[in-house]
């Protein structure tokens, strides 16, 4: 093997490949001319200088086997070892480090230019690719040229790093717009929701298989060998860490009739705000629950995630519920129909109980997130599951009623600076268009809106159901908070602080009087609220309303009562816009009543 085909071991080892490649130039120089006159060296000529700094240098080429140009001399002056020690010494110390430059040069494709300019031939050898250049025999001592390609490949996997998670799948032109679809993933905390995401997104091919080989590497590394899956939802660096949600994950997919966005909502009890804000864009709710032994009974049972996410689905306006018994594959369970049942019968009476009808509203289905189990195929190990799949279940169900004639509403879900204000939110009712003019609620600014993106792709124009990023202009990003709601200028939604409404409390230790604060979620608008009086109870089975206004309510009981915000929300009543008139009220990390607005009061002067 050619020794500049490899990096030499030791410092020793790289001064016999110089020492060689210098007996290679005395033999080149040799075979120069056969018949030239033997050269008598003048003992006493001057000091050896480099010709390069007098006049250009004159560099004799050749080629050396590889398509490389060999520099043979640099001058007629060459040392020669007749010549005096001392000279001869320093004339190969000047030889050697003109060498080294010459080859840093032609590293830098810095080359010197031959006298005569030469071929186009001759031109084309010295235009090398970088893997040509970058040998050990031509790179610093100790194999540079090596260490060089390492450190690109290392540049090449951190780009590879940054690859995007998701891919845009460019619309036909003149294809149908698919209906829009939000799927909000619900259940408790390490149920299997980011994995059941992270699937989903791998099964309908918009996540690649390279992206999630990196993924499991990683999650190797850090012991977590199962978190890979949920890596394609769990961007944040805190999240992957600890394996816990913590903002809503968003995501899309399509199958062939709609196009489905994917909200991942975290599980954990202390981020339920954000799982509220992921309900109230939802049309459809995933409950995720797992069959393994002593987790499913750990989430249902009070203080656990299921039964509070359900109910906060219903009251955001969640109609469908599928719920997902992962975790089927498991040792503990191993596809067994009476886990499958025991769970079912459970959870049933509790949802019934929120207000889902079971035979219209639920759905119960086995799955396995981490295999993928009944996700897109059916499974042969569960033979007593006759239904569909998950993706081929969400595709059969019928279409949505979207409101695409009526008033425009989009509560903004969430807002930034990018070369302009960007909002994100659902479009609840109406339409928007590029270039249309709208105003912002509460406080009555008017925008323009300068693009349109639904799920990353740019559009010119967005109906009711669609997740959609705005680009506006004539508002500063300061001067929105999510919460706020963009209408058409024709019809604006109500604002004010104070509205009575019709409340159900559902736990709470102690009784509720007038002057009791809590936290309002309403629509993606988060408030303090105080009840300042309580106007009558509501008998649950017969719907009527006491005569006598109530000192007091306690859990279970149905009132209604007169609230008042700290700041000016929008709100519309549940009568005219259903989206925007139910609420949940929350203190003390609990959910302790839901509601729906019944009647604006109008603030006194």
């Amino acid at each position: 093997m050619d020794p500049r085909d490899t990096a030499p071991d030791s410092w020793e080892q790289e001064e016999d490949v110089k020492a060689r490649a210098t007996a290679g130039l005395q033999s080149a120089l040799a075979a120069l001319s056969v018949n030239a006159k033997p050269f008598i060296p003048n003992v006493d000529a001057a000091v050896f200088v480099p010709t390069f700094l007098q006049s250009s240098p004159t560099e004799i080429s050749n080629s050396d086997g590889h398509g490389r140009s060999v520099p043979i001399s640099y001058t007629h002056n060459a040392p020669v070892k007749s010549a005096g020690c001392a000279d001869y010494l320093k004339q190969k110390r000047i030889v050697s480090w003109f060498t080294s430059v010459v080859t840093e040069c032609r590293l830098c494709r810095l080359a010197p230019v031959e006298n005569g300019g030469g071929t186009e031939a001759d031109m084309a050898v010295e235009v090398e690719t970088w893997e040509q250049k970058e040998e050990p025999g031509e790179g610093e001592p100790g194999g540079g040229g090596a260490q060089g390609r390492e450190e690109v490949e290392m540049m090449e996997e951190e780009e590879e790093e940054e690859l995007p998670v998701l891919k845009v799948i460019p619309l036909p032109p003149n294809a149908p717009k698919k209906e829009h679809v939000n799927v909000v993933f619900i259940g408790h905390v390490d149920a299997g929701k980011s994995t059941i995401g992270g699937q989903i997104m791998y099964l309908t091919g918009m996540v690649e298989k390279r992206t999630l080989e990196k993924y499991e590497r990683e999650a190797k590394e850090k012991n977590r060998e199962t978190w890979y899956l949920s890596w394609a939802l769990d961007t944040n660096q805190e999240e992957r860490d600890k394996g816990k949600t913590v903002e809503v994950g968003r995501a899309y997919f399509e199958t062939e009739k709609k196009h489905f966005t994917i909200l991942d909502a975290p599980g954990h009890k202390s981020f339920v705000p954000n799982m509220i804000g992921g309900a109230s864009q939802a049309d459809l709710a995933v409950l995720v629950i797992s069959a393994r032994k002593g987790e499913f009974e750990t989430g249902f049972e009070k203080g656990g995630q299921t039964r509070e996410h359900a109910m906060l689905a219903k009251t955001a306006g969640v109609k469908h519920l599928i719920i997902l018994v992962n975790k089927m594959d498991d040792p503990t369970v191993n596809w067994s129909l009476e886990r499958y049942e025991e769970c079912k019968e459970k959870l049933v009476p509790f949802l019934k109980k929120v207000g889902f009808n079971p035979k219209k509203d639920i759905y119960f289905m086995p799955c396995s997130g981490l295999t993928g189990a009944n996700l897109k195929d059916p499974i042969e190990e569960c033979t007593w599951y006759t239904g569909l799949p998950f993706i081929p279940h969400l595709d059969s169900l019928p279409s949505f009623n979207r409101i695409t004639d009526g008033p425009v509403r989009l509560p903004i879900v969430d807002k930034y600076k990018d070369m302009g204000t960007v909002i994100l939110g659902k479009l609840e009712s109406g339409s928007i268009a590029k270039a249309q003019q709208l105003v912002m609620m509460p406080n009555r600014h008017t925008v323009e809106v300068l693009s349109l993106l639904s799920d990353e792709v740019e559009t010119d124009e967005a109906v009711p159901g669609e997740n959609l990023k705005l680009r506006l202009k004539g508002i500063e990003e300061e001067e929105i908070l999510p919460g706020f709601i963009l209408c058409n200028a024709e019809n604006l939604c109500h604002s004010g602080r104070t509205f009575d409404a019709q409340i159900v409390i559902i736990e709470h230790k102690s009784i509720i009087c007038p002057g009791y604060n809590a936290v309002l979620h309403i629509h993606t608008c988060i408030e303090e609220v105080q009840i300042t009086a309580l106007i009558c109870l509501v008998d649950k089975k017969t719907g009527e309303k006491s005569k006598t206004r109530p000192r007091f309510v306690k859990q279970d009981q149905v009132c209604i009562a007169r609230l008042r915000c700290a700041g000016t929300i929008c709100l519309e009543t549940f009568k005219d816009f259903p989206q925007m008139g139910r609420f949940t009220l929350r203190d003390e990390g609990k959910t302790i009543a839901i509601g729906k607005v019944l009647k604006l009061v109008p603030e006194k002067d």
